[in-house]
């Protein structure tokens, strides 16, 4: 049954639009964001929010640019669609080439998705083909970190460390293992606590034992976030990522960033595995590369990788639809230009020390634990007890991060994310035009409801 017109969008969703990790029910009506200007969003009542997790930690140059809408309008009315098996069109060959110039060291060939599972995808399926192409047929084995996100596609949700993400979607592709991630603040002792390098070391070498426990040559790669997203935002501690690049190498593994969160300017430059020093195999991303205006993702693989590949008849038997779309392409080619127009890294590198210390203030109160991450994407850990670090139980997860939060921020104007997929907090990444202004405005909305949220534990 179709719901009638007269009904308001947020009810007429029920009838027919199934949301993503969405809750359905009578007594849910979804808000319903009709546009977007700037750093902020609007909904169907004309009420404006402060978009504190740029859409979804992609929307980087902010919302309503005429310039990215008109490039995907003309593309379109040139050529709206080719796919690129065995072919070519221009924006993706131009747009290929921009992010092999961007990329660090060798990573000059791009296979293009239509996102950053999808990438995440890729880039495990080439893995396992590289190894079985260079004569160690066995590396298929994939390590990444306890509750990160990988994506939701069966391998890259295998890679995933989410148990609650995945149980419901067994037996998954085979082959995904864990090590520690880096968040500090719940470091198993506190010799580690209370130094970062040591902790850092200590992280990177969870990485090698576990590649040990299952055998050198059966693993084929690690995957790993320059900062880590599930969890809130864990960064890496000094010297952790020159470690584990040491042990890829001692072990014949694949060192993947997954960047599909933190590239293009997120923690500042086009990619993060610079901010933070390392030489991966291999990149994934997405999200901010078009800035959201419209979808696409890619694997950005190392010369060393493609070369078995480049000999007139091997195949990488893979590939999507509208992966390189060519619309898509041109958008995130316009939107590149943005950002080196206006200077948008350099800009995010220049204020994130303001955006850090605004939310620093926070500390002062007693539900806040640890406030971490770089750049522009932020986590707040919320505890029952600073000093012992006590954290909600799930009862009080459910009362307060979904049953409070979520809402009451949304209600005081603040568009961010209350998770727990770990312990709770609250995740924000604005869009990369943001300033003081409006870190000023996301402290002080989470002040007042971070202050009733402690009254009702």
């Amino acid at each position: 049954m179709t719901a009638s017109v007269t009904e308001s969008l947020g009810q007429r969703s029920a009838a027919h639009l199934w949301g993503h990790f969405s809750r359905h029910g009578d007594e849910i009506t979804p808000p319903v964001i009709t546009r977007g200007e700037g750093a902020r969003i609007f909904d169907d009542r004309g009420r404006s929010y402060l978009d504190g997790l740029a859409g979804l930690f992609v929307v980087q140059v902010g919302h309503g640019r005429d310039e990215l809408a008109e490039a995907a309008a003309k593309q379109a009315k040139e050529l709206a669609f080719f796919p690129l098996w065995s072919y070519a069109t221009p924006p993706a060959i131009e747009l290929a080439e921009r992010l092999a110039a961007n990329a660090p060291g060798d990573l000059n060939r791009v296979f293009f998705t239509s996102g950053g599972g999808e990438a995440v995808e890729s880039a495990w399926k080439l893995a396992k083909q590289y190894f079985k192409l260079t004569g160690k047929p066995m590396k298929h084995k994939v390590i990444s970190r306890s509750i990160a996100y990988h994506g939701t596609p069966q391998g890259a949700l295998a890679i995933t460390g989410i148990p609650d993400l995945k149980k419901m979607f067994e037996p998954l592709t085979p082959g995904g293992f864990r090590a520690p991630n880096t968040n500090i603040y719940r470091a198993p002792d506190e010799e580690l606590a209370a130094d970062p390098k040591k902790f850092g070391r200590w992280a990177a070498d969870r990485i090698a034992e576990a590649i040990e426990f299952e055998g050198p040559d059966t693993v084929a790669a690690v995957f790993l976030e320059p900062v880590q997203n599930a969890g809130g935002c864990f960064p890496p501690p000094p010297g952790y990522f020159e470690r584990v690049r040491e042990i890829c190498d001692e072990y014949d593994v694949l060192l993947v960033s997954d960047e599909v969160i933190c590239a293009f300017g997120r923690i500042g430059s086009m990619f993060a595995c610079e901010d933070f020093g390392y030489q991966p195999d291999i990149i994934t991303c997405a999200k901010g590369m078009t800035s959201g205006y419209s979808p696409i993702g890619a694997m950005i693989a190392s010369e060393r990788l493609f070369e078995p590949f480049n000999d007139n008849t091997t195949t990488f038997a893979h590939g999507y639809t509208f992966g390189g779309h060519p619309v898509s392409a041109a958008v995130a080619l316009a939107n590149l230009d943005i950002f080196e127009r206006e200077g948008l890294n350099d800009h995010v590198k220049t204020t994130a020390p303001a955006f850090r210390s605004t939310l620093e203030k926070l500390h002062d109160l007693p539900i806040v634990g640890d406030v971490r991450g770089e750049g522009f994407f932020y986590g707040i850990e919320l505890v029952k007890d600073k000093t012992t670090k006590e954290t909600f139980t799930e009862a009080e997860s459910e009362r307060i991060l979904r049953g409070f939060l979520s809402t009451a921020l949304f209600d005081a104007g603040l568009y961010c994310r209350a998770d727990d997929r770990g312990d709770p907090v609250i995740q924000l990444a604005p869009p990369l035009i943001c300033g003081q202004a409006e870190f000023d405005e996301i402290e002080q909305i989470l002040r007042g409801v971070l202050t009733e949220a402690y009254t009702l534990l």
